[in-house]
This record gives C-alpha cells, sequence and structure tokens, in this order.
C-alpha cells in the first residue's frame, strides 16, 4: 500500500459544498477538514469546476485544499503541492489522442455555422474543453446530431455533454476527448499513484456522477441526492451485479443528518470503519 491509506475522490457542488436546498449538519465541514489533514489521508476533488471556480469554492465554504483535483468535467487534472497547482501533463498525454491531431480552435472551425451555438468565454475553456451556449429552446438531439457528424467525418473520438442553466436560462454543450470523463480520470489516478480499490472511496449526488457511482468502484450517494439518481443508480448497480459496492447514506452516523459532507464521512466510515476513529464528535473547536 502507498503512503495514502485511504484516498477520498468526491465530487463538490451538493457533494461536499451544501448548494442545495436540504440542510447541512453544522458538524460535517470541520470533520472533513479533520480527516484531510491527516497524513493517512489523499483527498481528490472532482468536479466540472475550472482551476478559479474550484479556488473559490475552497475559500468561500472553507473546504480544504486538495492533493489532487480532477477539473473542468475531467479535462484537467492537477497536483496540489504547497499552494502550487501543477496541471499534470501526464493525463493530457492521455487523452490527446481522441482528437486526432485537432486542437480546441480547429474544433470550434469545424462546427462553425452551427446558429444555435455560441462559445462560451475563454476562461471556461482549455486544450481539451471546448464549450457552448445555447438557447433553452434548442432541441438537443438534433443538435448533437449534428455536431457528432462533423465530428466523426473526420474520426475525432468526442464526449457531447449537453445540459440546462437554468440560472442563465441557456443550454450547455461540452465537447470533450471521449477518454476525458470523471471514472477515467479516477482510474488513471489510482492507477498512476498505486491506490488499491479497497483503500479508495468516490462521493457523488448527481446524474453526472452516474458513471463512477455504478462503476464497481466503493461509492456513496449522499442523503439529498435527487430520487431519480439514487432510483437509477440502485437499479444499475444490482444489474451490474455489485450492489454492495455503492452506499446509500441515510444520517445517523455520528449524528449527522447524511447530506452533502455529513453523508460523504458517512458512507466513507461504511466501506473504511476504522476513519471514524479519526471524526471524534467534538469539533467545537474547529468552527
Amino acid at each position: 500500500m502507498t503512503n495514502a491509506e485511504i484516498v477520498l475522490c468526491t465530487d463538490l457542488d451538493r457533494t461536499v459544498i451544501p448548494n442545495g436546498a436540504q440542510p447541512e449538519s453544522p458538524e460535517a465541514r470541520p470533520r472533513l477538514r479533520r480527516l484531510a489533514a491527516r497524513p493517512e489521508s489523499t483527498l481528490v476533488y472532482v468536479t466540472g469546476r475550472h482551476k478559479a471556480l474550484l479556488e473559490d469554492a475552497i475559500r468561500d465554504y472553507d473546504l480544504p485544499i486538495p492533493d489532487y483535483a480532477i477539473g473542468d468535467v475531467g479535462t484537467t487534472i492537477y497536483q496540489v503541492r504547497d499552494g502550487e497547482w501543477r496541471p499534470w501533463d501526464a493525463w493530457s498525454d492521455e487523452i490527446a489522442p481522441d482528437w486526432q491531431g485537432h486542437d480546441r480552435e480547429s474544433l470550434a472551425e469545424l462546427l462553425r455555422g452551427l446558429d444555435d451555438l455560441q462559445l462560451q468565454e475563454p476562461e471556461k475553456q482549455n486544450d481539451f474543453k471546448l464549450s457552448y451556449y445555447a438557447p433553452t429552446g434548442t432541441r438537443p438531439d438534433a443538435l448533437l446530431a449534428e455536431v457528432r457528424e462533423r465530428l466523426d467525418e473526420r474520426g475525432i473520438r468526442a464526449s457531447l455533454i449537453w445540459s440546462i442553466d437554468e440560472a442563465a436560462d441557456c443550454g450547455l454543450l461540452d465537447v470533450l476527448p471521449a477518454a476525458a470523463n470523471k471514472l477515467h480520470a479516477i482510474r488513471f489516478l489510482m492507477r498512476e499513484k498505486g491506490f488499491s480499490d479497497t483503500q479508495t472511496v468516490f462521493s457523488g449526488d448527481s446524474g453526472n456522477d452516474l458513471e463512477v457511482l455504478v462503476s464497481g468502484l466503493q461509492a456513496v450517494l449522499v442523503r439529498n441526492a435527487p430520487d431519480d439518481v439514487r432510483e437509477e443508480a440502485m437499479e444499475r448497480v444490482a444489474e451490474a451485479g455489485y450492489p454492495d459496492r455503492l452506499y446509500f447514506a441515510s444520517g445517523g452516523f455520528l449524528g449527522m443528518n447524511g447530506n452533502y459532507s455529513g453523508g460523504v464521512l458517512e458512507g466513507l466510515a461504511h466501506f473504511l470503519p476504522h476513519t471514524a476513529e479519526w471524526l471524534d464528535p467534538d469539533v467545537s473547536g474547529e468552527r
């Protein structure tokens, strides 16, 4: 085993960040900080956020600094050492072949003329993430089919991630290398750093976490997850034959309600029971 005794890989928004409708247990984030401070722990954030938004979240929600960060919807991995965020070039080399020598700018040229698409701001792009806005009324099936046809003509292997930004009232499209996803990034990190399946736990809350939640990795779905995500996750792990690899946080662990970080820690202690001893219920000195 590596120097890391446990490896916690976790989504951010509505998983460790309490930015959903449900209440957060006040002890949850102080306990997460206590866990992350231990030398036996390796903390990995897995998020769609780019680096600046990641750092904003850490500051605004008083989150622990991670050891690694998988960001930009899986297109970047950072190694964080002494406050310095270093892009992991080996990950770029891993995913680059999918774009067949094209860069973001040349892919944008291939998609020029699609009326529904408007490029997002430069800070929301990177070498392997081409991001667009689209009107809310856009028919995604037709749009994605046209994008796919243009990329397929050049042999480009891409993931097309469509979502809706309800606050901004618009559609969002990310064009990524097919290999640039949360699960592959976590598996890459595990392989390169020697982290085993038995010491690694993933936690998430939403549909974009499902691929990892049902992958066979030890995984936690926090209590505040939507019902439809919970139902689909339960069905898919049962079909795959490893329902014991997915834990559904329900609350009650150390008096916490199972939402957000409380659910993450509850699931971690389920798979790695010795970590419960690290989470002293008296956290008054850390608030």
